[in-house]
């Protein structure tokens, strides 16, 4: 009787710190899978902190870039994507410095229903552009704790780690900000 063959698992994807190890031996392919991977949250925590979108292509790309200069200082004492959206984060308070920022995107295009009740569409669409406009009225800790924690997903420690203050006190500004928004919006 034959012996049943086993499927192999498709490959699990490398774990960044291998891609970083590899890029720093020289491997761009591992550099060129870290952008694919982390470009976009990159861009969407931009957009969504106010970056204008003339400027926003731009700034991805010198965040880009900085990270990888800078790739041997990284140390891993937090994710690559967390030390990435920091290294955004203070290229857009340069930018801001010498520009004023005022308009904040849409957090997702991609999320619009399409279909359904073309009422509720509305409504949603109304629901939508008074969160963004809420989103751009916040004090910018608040705005960036916000996006850090409902866009992209991190913990308050990675959050802590991204705009170099505490736990605590991203809780306490992500909790000003929802009660703001929960304000403006109804």
């Amino acid at each position: 009787m034959a012996q049943p063959q086993s499927i192999a698992a498709a490959p699990s994807p490398a774990p960044d710190a291998d891609l970083i190890a590899a890029w720093r031996g020289g491997d761009e392919q591992a550099a060129t899978e870290l952008v694919r991977r982390h470009a976009r949250a990159l861009a969407r925590f931009l957009s969504g902190a106010g970056a204008p979108d003339a400027d926003l292509e731009d700034l991805v790309q010198e965040a880009l870039i900085r990270a990888f200069r800078a790739v041997d200082r990284f140390r891993g004492q937090c994710q690559f994507r967390t030390w990435l959206l920091t290294i955004g984060g203070n290229l857009l308070k340069d930018h801001g410095r010498s520009a004023a920022r005022h308009k904040v995107v849409a957090l997702d295009d991609g999320l619009a229903a399409r279909d359904g009740d073309p009422h509720e569409r509305a409504e949603a669409g109304e629901t939508e552009t008074r969160l963004a406009e809420g989103v751009g009225k916040l004090p910018r800790l608040q705005r960036e704790v916000f996006l850090l924690r409902a866009q992209q997903g991190l913990e308050y420690e990675e959050i802590a780690a991204a705009l170099d203050t505490t736990a605590g006190a991203a809780r306490v500004h992500y909790h000003h900000a929802v009660r703001r928004l929960k304000e403006l919006i109804q």
